[in-house]
């Protein structure tokens, strides 16, 4: 049989392959290619290669929520009117016909009732919104717990925690817009909170509101930032962001043939863009399905806006609800210094503490890498276990967040389990400092109780359920050695390295500098890894080995065949491995030692150097 190799690129070398006989779109991308030069630019990442696990594909919900969101907007604004001018409501919802209304409220009536898919494109817009936060709160916590940012990944980190902000902001701007009567309170309680800045608080809200609240200039001020501003800096950190990503390259959990020097996974093209091409429909599809059946914001329900009037029972959305509940539990405390009045009760759950929390989260990277004193590059990612300290930071603050956030509804808890609002508002007054506090210990002695899981698992194998009893009457369970793989990835971690200060002094006696600022360092770093468990050592393994083999040659003899437990398919070992139990009786290597110990002796040459 004869091949047509007419049309097979002739070269792999720097130049782009063309075809022996050339089609017009050949002949356009060549055209292309000779003055841009992107097929050779473009050719080494094209083959760039991605790792494939589950948890990667959180950043990509963020992404094409991202996606669905430009593209509803880009929709909604093409109906709707940024403008505070009165009208009479004339469409067609018969409830709110004849109403004196602003533009912006009558045109997200037209958009919802009039126009053909808005209502749908609405509500996706909403939807696509929350996911897009979630998605990104999600993503930054599996990068943290997974050690994924830090060096060289700090910068994009910063960038992450950025984009957090602006989407946050993003969002309450957009709900912001219809100006019904809902959105209107939301504005109203940013108005206050402005003016409780001292002294220049009445002057920023006269500036911003163009003139006394509500003014006529907020909605039309609101709609620039929303449509331009904010989303021309999103685009921008996103695309830094993904440029830094392909840079760096991404990260991988650890495994066998996977070294910070390499990545194991599967090309851009066509693979990988196959796969997260399809996840975009995925995303896209939920989201249609999420604005087609379930509705978010009827506005049409709440009326225009009147600053006269408040919606009862009214609440952000869940992005801002936890300086909302901040808000809901400081005690009314006041000052007043040189003729000012400082609001503490809102000054400290409104502007500080979103500020204190944010910087935090912008640092966290940096904080711990001088407390840790590791400047090398990290590509392979951590199990959340093996940096307890770190874990449970990250969980403390979860919890405090959660509290906050749970207070922002105290008066819907209230009603629906028929408590009294002061004791649930006394109650997370105490829980949001003592909540953080327990939350903490108890994830960092749960991260150190599964770090000595994973060593035992090492040393003396999986449990396989089977009891055995010996000639004496006493009863054991039997354990398996894990696979080479298995065993490999326990293993592929560091030993934690305690930062040790120096004397304080120099050479002729006079203090040194940061002699004083090493000593804090050195005792963080020594709380950061106190109770820690490392890895076993060679030796350790060498020793687990060799029980595991007299064990064995102790037990032989003594099994015998039970239905039920011809064949093992634990998740712990491997296809290729034998079978639990043979028809004879006889076992896999009864101990763990033989697999185990190689595979963590291969990953470990001495016990003084950590992991690779």
């Amino acid at each position: 049989m004869s091949i047509d190799t007419s049309k097979v690129a002739d070269t792999n070398a720097t130049t782009p392959a063309k075809a022996s006989k050339p089609n017009p779109v050949g002949a356009a991308a060549g055209w292309a290619d000779d003055r841009l030069g992107l097929a050779t630019a473009m050719k080494k990442q094209v083959r760039k290669v991605f790792p494939d696990h589950w948890s990667f594909m959180l950043g990509e919900i963020a992404l094409w929520s991202f996606i669905v969101l430009l593209l509803t907007g880009v929709f909604l604004t093409l109906w709707f009117t940024p403008s505070m001018g009165e009208t009479t409501y004339e469409g067609s919802y018969n409830q709110l016909r004849g109403i004196q209304m602003s533009e912006a409220y009558a045109s997200t009536l037209n958009i919802s009732f009039d126009v053909r898919g808005g209502l749908l494109m609405r509500q996706m817009h909403h939807w696509a919104a929350m996911l897009f936060v979630a998605a990104m709160m999600v993503h930054l916590l599996r990068v943290f717990f997974t050690g994924a940012h830090r060096k060289p990944r700090e910068l994009n980190w910063v960038i992450g925690c950025l984009l957090l902000i602006l989407g946050t902001l993003e969002g309450f701007t957009g709900y912001s817009l219809p100006d019904d009567l809902l959105s209107g309170t939301g504005i109203r309680a940013a108005d206050g909170f402005i003016k409780a800045t001292p002294v220049v608080g009445t002057y920023m809200s006269f500036f911003l509101f163009g003139g006394e609240f509500p003014g006529e200039a907020i909605i039309p001020r609101l709609f620039t930032v929303h449509v331009l501003l904010i989303p021309g800096i999103l685009l921008a950190l996103v695309g830094a962001h993904m440029l830094l990503l392909v840079y760096h390259k991404h990260t991988q959990w650890p495994g066998p043939g996977r070294t910070e020097q390499n990545v194991v996974g599967y090309p851009l093209l066509p693979i990988y863009a196959a796969k997260a091409g399809g996840f975009f429909f995925v995303v896209f599809g939920v989201i249609a399905l999420m604005g087609a059946l379930l509705s978010i914001n009827p506005v049409w329900k709440f009326g225009p806006y009147d600053p006269s009037k408040v919606t009862a029972g009214s609440q952000p959305d869940w992005y801002m609800g936890w300086p909302d509940g901040a808000l809901r539990i400081m005690p009314g405390i006041e000052t007043h210094i040189w003729g000012t009045t400082w609001s503490w009760n809102v000054l400290l759950p409104i502007q500080v503490l979103p500020m204190v929390m944010f910087t935090l989260l912008l640092f966290l990277p940096f904080i711990e890498s001088w407390i840790t004193g590791d400047k090398r590059d990290h590509h392979i990612l951590q199990r959340p276990r093996n940096a307890p300290t770190r874990t449970a930071t990250m969980v403390a603050l979860m919890t405090a967040y959660g509290l906050f956030w749970a207070a922002g509804g105290n008066d819907i808890i209230a009603i629906k389990l028929h408590l009294s609002i002061n004791h649930i508002t006394y109650f997370m007054r105490l829980m949001v400092f003592l909540g953080p506090v327990i939350a903490f210990w108890i994830t960092r002695r749960w991260c150190i109780s599964l770090q000595r899981h994973d060593n035992d698992m090492l040393l003396h194998g999986y449990e396989s359920g089977i009891i055995m009893r010996s000639a004496d009457g006493g009863y054991s369970e039997r354990h398996l050695p894990l696979s080479e793989s298995r065993a490999y990835t326990l293993t592929a971690r560091g030993r934690d390295e305690v930062f040790t200060p120096g004397t304080g002094v120099d050479e002729n006696g006079v203090a040194a500098r940061g002699g004083r600022l090493d000593k804090v360092r050195g005792k963080l770093s020594a709380l950061m890894y106190a109770d820690n468990v490392q890895k076993p050592t060679r030796a350790e393994l060498e020793e687990a080995r060799h029980h595991a083999e007299h064990e064995h040659a102790l037990q032989a003899g003594l099994d015998h065949p039970a239905s039920g437990h011809e064949f093992d398919d634990h998740a712990l070992r491997t296809a290729e491995d034998v079978p639990l139990r043979g028809a004879h009786g006889e076992t896999a290597g009864a101990g763990s030692g033989s697999t185990s110990g190689g595979a963590g002796g291969q990953h470990d040459d001495t016990d003084e150097q950590p992991g690779h």
